[in-house]
């Protein structure tokens, strides 16, 4: 044994207040008086002969630290007992944090006693430096030298350790992990109960609660959220969650599996926790008679329709069956019926709102159809309210040959989600909009008809492939055919028409409508562009819809701007005359009467033709309160 006494102290640089890289405990495992300072001081290095030999650097160990709260670093090293131990004044450890590129610096210092002898010169003493904080999934650098330094620094020791995350089985009993739900065994069950019940099915999901977790949301997924709930565990260690569906509401979805999600809200993690999930099939649990009631259904309707194929087989026009020539290729049909249209959507961003309103031009002058749209009815709109004027031109529809056409985007799903107990959707466009969130009401209104409907002739969904896709579908119409668009237009068009486009031994077909021929007017290059301009933006900005939702205080201040903007200082002698082109629209202002009312007509006109819109003012003697 050595009798080798010495003092240290320590001192620490680079850091800041952080969660991260510092000592958890300033006391070091020195014999006297161990003190901290704010920055390591700068030695001066001195000559390789005068230097002293350098450290061995031993292992780098982490482990879970007394109090079992973070990750924890310990650094041990050993010191060379040669001649050159008169020279060692102390040591220095640097660490650099690879990652965030913080540092932590620490220098021990060394004073021996003049009396001090050294025996047994080759044995190293081992030093180590413990409750040195960690981040998870980090890199660190360790630097260790001995003081004073030599002038070419090569007597110094260094070594790397990467920080696993929560599942390593060093750290996984730390406070943080625990918190984070590295541990919790939720050995979640499912069960599902008819009750003799044809009608009603239940699900029950149970589950074990974690110490560290009050509240959970319990959800049930088929190709979107059907439904879910929050519950909290209340001192209780099982919890149950039962779900009641009525059977026509699981029949809309295409998919016989159900997805059973539980998302803990962990204090560390809270929303982005991790979430066990469990698939289970509920056809098995439909009675018997329901399939082969079914099967029956279905024999009968395929045999109906081969009859259907023989009687007009049997009838067709001797002329048409002639020549395979005449028969392969496609009739050129004459739209000669102007047909009636409602166009429901979302208003989700500013270049989505203008494909919708080139769509519509599209629609009334390439196509010769009359279009409903809010955004272009908002006089009559405002005077009825919204439920009000949904419910005039959805009787209009079921008393005619009109269709209601459903245009599906992100919003349209998000804000379907938000009906079925989702987190409330607040769109920047909405708030802007004159006419406000038209879609909600939409859905409350058409939604259950849809649903209950004998026939889906009425509704047309379909998506513009490449802004949105086929995910955005809200699901209850995941039951009818979703068009693709501008690639399925000509088919939507045929829909809108109440035409077959394929007969036997004939194809119709519309000239310009095509997806490669679309854009040749002057209409369909302005819906290209437009498409087009929010394909781009959306790969320029991955995070656009995010960017457009509106959080409550958000809401507020656009309500207050679009009051400012709805209620505008009224100017004196106004009148305004529009002309109207098929791309693009043009105003002009001129100065006339003193208060008025708006009297307007609305003219639509072929293609190559310009489309007019007068509007009228007249004096109207207004109250001023």
């Amino acid at each position: 044994m050595s009798h080798f006494l010495f003092f240290c102290f320590c001192l620490s640089a680079g850091l800041t207040n952080s969660s991260g890289l510092r000592m958890l405990d300033n006391r070091l495992d020195c014999k006297k008086n161990p003190s901290m300072s704010d920055n390591c001081s700068d030695e001066q290095k001195v000559p390789n002969r005068e230097a002293p030999t350098g450290p061995d650097l031993v292992d780098l160990k982490l482990w879970k630290g007394k109090h079992e709260l973070v990750p924890v670093l310990n650094v041990t090293w050993k010191i060379h007992i040669d001649s050159s131990i008169w020279e060692l004044k102390g040591s220095q450890i640097n660490i650099v944090d690879q990652t965030t590129n913080q540092s932590l610096c620490v220098q021990l210092s060394y004073t021996f006693k003049h009396n001090t002898e050294l025996h047994n010169q080759y044995h190293k003493w081992t030093l180590s430096l413990d409750e040195v904080e960690v981040d998870f999934g980090h890199t660190y650098m360790v630097t260790v030298f001995n003081l004073p330094e030599p002038e070419n620094g090569d007597k110094r020791k260094g070594k790397s350790i990467a920080i696993p995350g929560c599942d390593d089985k060093t750290i996984q009993q730390v406070r943080m992990c625990l918190e984070n739900g590295s541990l919790w065994d939720h050995s979640m069950r499912t069960e599902v109960l008819t009750n003799g019940n044809i009608k009603m099915l239940s699900i029950v999901v149970t589950f074990k609660a974690s110490q560290y977790s009050e509240k959970y949301r319990v959800s049930i997924l088929n190709s979107g959220i059907l439904c879910s709930k929050n519950v909290s565990k209340e001192n209780a260690t099982t919890v149950n969650v039962t779900f009641e569906f009525e059977r026509w509401q699981l029949r809309l979805s295409h998919f016989t599996l159900l997805v059973l999600k539980v998302q803990p809200f962990f204090r560390q993690c809270q929303n982005n926790c991790w979430s066990p999930k469990k698939t289970i099939d509920y056809c098995q649990y439909y009675p018997t008679r329901t399939y082969l009631i079914k099967a029956a259904v279905g024999l009968l309707l395929i045999s109906i329709c081969l009859a259907c194929l023989l009687w007009r087989a049997s009838h067709k026009d001797p002329l048409d069956t002639s020549s395979p020539t005449a028969r392969d290729q496609p009739q050129v049909l004459q739209v000669k019926e102007r047909k009636s249209v409602l166009i429901i959507h979302s208003l989700d961003h500013p270049l989505y709102k203008n494909i919708v309103l080139k769509l519509c031009a599209f629609l009334m002058n390439k196509c010769g159809t009359e279009v409903v749209l809010d955004l272009l009815d908002s006089s009559r709109l405002g005077v009825l309210g919204k439920i009000q004027w949904l419910d005039w031109h959805k009787e209009q529809i079921e008393k005619s040959s009109a269709k209601i056409l459903i245009l599906c985007s992100r919003g349209v799903q998000a804000k379907w989600r938000a009906m079925c107990g989702d987190k409330q959707v607040f769109m920047r466009e909405d708030a802007c909009s004159s006419v406000g969130d038209m879609l909600t009401p939409s859905l409350s209104l058409l939604v259950p008809h849809f649903i209950r409907s004998a026939s889906f002739k009425k509704y047309i969904v379909a998506y513009f492939d490449g802004v949105s896709s086929e995910e955005d579908v809200p699901s209850p119409f995941n039951i009818t055919v979703r068009y693709k668009l501008m690639k399925q237009f000509e088919e939507v068009f045929f829909r809108i028409l109440d035409l077959e486009k394929h007969e036997p031994g004939n194809v119709k077909q519309v000239e310009g409508l095509s997806e490669d021929t679309y854009h040749l007017c002057p209409s369909g290059r302005a819906l290209h562009d437009a498409i087009e301009a929010f394909r781009a933006y959306q790969l320029k900005h991955p995070r656009w819809f995010e960017e457009e939702l509106l959080e409550s205080s958000e809401l507020e201040f656009e309500e207050t701007s679009y009051e400012i903007y709805k209620n505008p200082p009224i100017y004196p002698n106004f009148k305004t005359d529009y002309v109207l082109h098929p791309v693009q629209v043009i105003s002009h202002h001129v100065q006339t009467n003193d208060d008025f009312t708006a009297d307007e007509t609305k003219l639509y006109l072929s293609e190559n033709l310009q489309m007019f819109s007068s509007v009228h003012f007249h004096p109207l003697i207004v109250q001023n309160s």
